[in-house]
């Protein structure tokens, strides 16, 4: 939606209001690229000001710092990612297991190249399933292909396969939770004749053998941690084991889902990688194991070979069945500058002996020739695909990718724009060109990923000038401290949408200026950036995204669940090899302080209830007084315990952010800064004791009093400060679900202009690194461009004084509920702005208003069992709007205020918990 409203008042961004986006937008972009005082260079790598879902000569734009150009035919599926998918034995169907669309299965008829039939748990689906949670691989059909095996969180859905090749008839097979483990069932393998299925029970580091009838368990073998791929050869069963082979005594673990995995104790990964072996013509003994790479996935076997797809090494083990054993490791890592981060997940071999493999993050297929075992590959090249290539089989001549993420969050919908959770899938199938002509394509890819454009460039040793973000890895920066404060889902137009100079749709708004008078007043000083996005659907991903550059292949896979895991802090297998934005940052020489940011522990006493927090703070504010009660948050990680201030707490609605402010505050004053410092302040999460507007405005006012304090300190003259969400999942945005409102505030960033350049979390996390010198953790953050047009040579040292809240802290609050130092009371609001919301209910809402104070309750935002985004989205979604527009308002595209049960979509279950 254009916004033609201008402001006739002062332009507070330098720029002259025109009525037409387009000219404001060519404007900004202008007056940015001159500006400045030193920067030789404005590169802003290949993307320039194209937006995400803009559709261009190098492909379609998605919020992964990539263009997607898919060779062949595409087919959409608007119902969810797909997780997993598997072929019919006669070729003419592909079932896929999808998830975040309210949706568990869907069947495509490869013949017209259509989504036959839908499958999930609404009572309009035909036929209905008891729920969409869904494992990571399969689906699996039956050898005779009348029936599907689809894999869920405790035990199995048989479905029966018609002629026509829709399905029918569910019936739920049930394997028991082993005490808090549940089954959490991975790939599905059949014998010859069909009688028994043998699954990989992931969340119980064992296979099983299963009537094929009943679903009794007719025998089980212990195997390495998280079985995850299966292959039958011969009377041997091939297991991938994801967290690699049983702890050793004395060794170093990490947690996964309740096992202890040998893991390194800085990065926070896994350290072996096996596939076990079952021989099942002599089913009492114990299988064998063999080492392959890290984190393996996909298990393939042909022509005596099975290959393995290890995605946390980047490499495809080759073992030979005759030998047993790995006989060849192929390197799936195509770009020099970079050797992780492309994340194979699926292997197929064609009867002509190309091997063709998914690069999951790179969105391609490497192409191999290969002839045998032993002897080595040849690289031929690369193919486009579209985005998370995921699955990968021949049918015929034809060569038939499952792409998770599809197109990006580009779902159709009835509101006005996108969010997070209108994700997509897709299909795509070509014939293999020839070795020639994939040399071609595999300049394609290098294109859209950016490879080359941004080669590594490491300091030389000469002494050089300081820059603000050196034009070499490693040469001085005039910024010594960072400052990363990462907040809670909110989109660009929610919080900016009622500025004229931006991009921003006001209809939208949520949180504006009367509300978040502080973000306001610093976009106004220090810049604002309208073509920003944050990568990830949710706080999963988008923590991921921002603590190691890229959500690894486990936790893209783990999505149709996330039982395993969600938030992967306290995971080894959602952590990358390479390690994390803090142990680069050590490893170049940094130090490190960390507050909240990647903790998964907090202990609090039951006193420590947010009105009690509230009136403590007040109290630090007003005496210089410690806290009066004793938080604990830790990180299992010990590289990040060990940097952390543990009084800080991490994600709780029911804390107030300006309590986290004020713990860092004592300590700021007390200790100075790191090198890095990482925040999380998440009350504009939403959900806590008081109306969320309260909380967005008690965010706004931390996120102000700390630039505040920092730039009125002696440490402000070489001080970097970002902010931005570790997702946008809350709320719609008129250009695209993952677009974010972020900020670059220091005396080095470009003042009062409005950055139209197109951005992401990674481009944010390349800047940090180039200034502290870090080196990039994989492929991804090495391929973005550094945020140079952000910033300046020539420093302005003027500080930011903070603002007060115009909403009222206990807005929500009344009676007993209020804290006992009273309720807040707001500065004056500007009138010029959107009113803020009042918390008043009018008379004909109140009913659904109560319903929602009931939905409320239920739900698991406070606690030391706190768990971000574990509401389903389209009920948090609507029920924060509601709250922000005092119940007057449908949400975008509703006819009508819902309650809680009538919400479309509430049968989609939340990212945190979903089954």
């Amino acid at each position: 939606m254009h916004v033609t409203r201008q402001r006739v008042t002062k332009d507070r961004f330098g720029l002259r209001p025109t009525g037409r986006r387009i000219n404001l937008l060519a404007a900004a972009t202008a007056a940015l690229v001159v500006a400045g005082g030193g920067i030789a260079y404005a590169n802003t790598g290949m993307f320039g000001t194209d937006q995400v879902g803009q559709t261009t000569d190098k492909g379609l734009v998605v919020s992964g710092d990539q263009y997607i150009k898919p060779i062949g035919d595409r087919l959409v599926i608007n119902n969810g990612k797909i997780m997993s998918s598997s072929v019919s034995p006669d070729g003419t169907h592909l079932a896929a297991a999808v998830t975040d669309g309210g949706a568990a299965l869907a069947i495509v008829d490869l013949k017209t190249w259509q989504v036959q039939q839908v499958v999930s748990n609404s009572a309009s689906s035909t036929p209905r399933l008891s729920g969409t949670d869904v494992g990571q691989e399969g689906p699996t059909y039956s050898p005779d292909g009348k029936h599907l095996w689809l894999g869920r969180t405790d035990g199995y859905t048989r479905l029966d396969v018609n002629a026509d090749g829709s399905v029918t008839n569910p019936v739920d097979l049930k394997i028991p939770a082993d005490g808090s483990k549940h089954a959490l069932m991975a790939a599905a393998v059949f014998s010859a004749d069909g009688s028994t299925v043998y699954a990989a029970v992931n969340g119980q580091n064992r296979v099983v053998a299963l009537d094929a009838v009943t679903g009794a368990v007719k025998q089980s073998w212990a195997v390495g941690n998280a079985p995850r791929g299966m292959v039958m050869v011969g009377d041997k069963l091939y297991v991938s084991n994801e967290g690699g082979r049983p702890a050793k005594p004395g060794e170093t673990t990490i947690n996964s889902y309740g096992t202890q995995v040998p893991a390194d104790p800085n990065t926070g990964a896994t350290t072996t990688g096996t596939v076990s072996v079952i021989d099942l013509s002599n089913p009492a003994a114990a299988p064998a194991s063999i080492d392959v790479g890290l984190h393996p996935t996909a298990v393939y076997a042909k022509n005596g070979a099975v290959f393995v797809t290890n995605t946390a090494t980047n490499d495809v083990s080759v073992i030979d069945t005759k030998r047993g054993k790995v006989v060849q490791t192929i390197a799936t890592q195509p770009w020099p500058e970079a050797s992780v981060g492309y994340e194979p997940d699926a292997v197929t071999l064609t009867d002509d002996g190309h091997l063709l493999v998914t690069l999951g993050r790179a969105n391609a297929v490497a192409v191999y020739r290969y002839t045998k075992p032993q002897e080595p590959v040849s690289y031929v090249g690369l193919l486009p695909t579209d985005y998370f290539p995921a699955e990968i089989t021949t049918v015929g001549d034809d060569v038939v990718v499952s792409n998770t993420r599809g197109i990006d969050a580009r779902r159709p919908t009835t509101a006005a724009g996108h969010g997070t959770h209108d994700t997509t899938s897709s299909l795509t199938r070509f014939k293999l060109p020839s070795d020639k002509e994939i040399g071609k394509y595999t300049d394609t890819v290098f294109e859209q990923n950016g490879w080359g454009k941004n080669d590594l460039k490491l300091a030389h040793g000469n002494k050089q000038k300081a820059e603000a973000v050196p034009k070499r890895l490693g040469d001085p920066s005039t910024i010594k401290h960072v400052f990363l404060l990462v907040k809670e889902n909110r989109t660009y137009d929610q919080v900016f949408g009622d500025i004229p100079q931006g991009n921003g749709d006001p209809t939208l708004a949520q949180y504006g200026e009367n509300v978040t008078p502080n973000q306001h007043a610093l976009a106004e000083q220090f810049g604002l950036y309208d073509n920003t996005y944050d990568i990830g659907t949710n706080s999963a991903e988008g923590h991921n995204w921002l603590m190691q550059a890229d959500n690894p292949e486990y936790t893209e896979s783990s999505a149709g669940e996330y039982l395993r895991s969600y938030d992967t802090e306290d995971d080894a297998l959602g952590h990358q090899r390479t390690g994390f934005i803090w142990t680069g940052a050590q490893a170049a020489g940094n130090t490190v302080r960390d507050f909240g940011e990647f903790h998964q522990f907090l202990t609090k006493p039951a006193a420590a209830t947010w009105q009690n927090l509230y009136c403590d703070t007040k109290n630090m504010d007003a005496t210089g007084q410690g806290t009066a009660y004793t938080l604990d948050s830790s990180s299992p990680i010990p590289s990040l315990n060990d940097v952390s201030v543990h009084g800080f707490p991490k994600f709780d609605t029911s804390v107030p952010d300006i309590y986290r402010y004020q713990i860092w505050k004592q300590d700021f004053e007390a200790n100075g800064p790191a090198n890095l410092n990482m925040f999380w302040l998440s009350s504009d999460h939403t959900g806590g004791p008081v109306n969320g507007a309260a909380q967005v405005a008690d965010n706004d006012l931390a996120v102000g009093k700390i630039v505040d304090e920092i730039s009125h300190s002696k440490y402000w003259k070489d001080s970097a400060i970002f902010v931005v969400e570790d997702d946008s999942q809350a709320g719609t945005d008129h250009v695209d679900g993952h677009r974010a409102p972020v900020q670059i505030i220091s005396p080095w960033a470009q003042h009062g202009k409005v950055d139209s350049h197109y951005y992401t979390q990674i481009s944010m996390m390349r800047t940090i690194e180039q200034i502290l010198g870090i080196h990039p953790m994989n492929q991804k953050d090495t391929a973005a461009t550094p945020m140079t047009a952000a910033f300046t040579n020539t420093p302005d040292y003027t500080p930011f004084t903070f603002l007060p809240n115009r909403t009222s802290l206990t807005l929500g609050l009344s009676g007993t509920k209020l804290p006992s130092c009273g309720a807040d009371v707001p500065a004056p609001q500007d009138p010029a702005a959107a009113a803020a919301p009042t918390a008043k209910v009018p008379a004909d809402k109140q009913e659904i208003a109560k319903k929602w104070g009931a939905w409320k309750s239920q739900q698991s935002f406070t606690g030391p069992s706190a768990r971000a985004d574990s509401a389903a989205p389209e009920q948090m979604n609507r029920f924060s709007w509601y709250e922000a527009h005092d119940w007057k308002k449908p949400y975008p595209g509703d006819d009508k205020i819902y309650a809680p049960d009538q919400v479309p979509g509430a049968a989609i279950p939340s990212s945190e918990n979903d089954g």
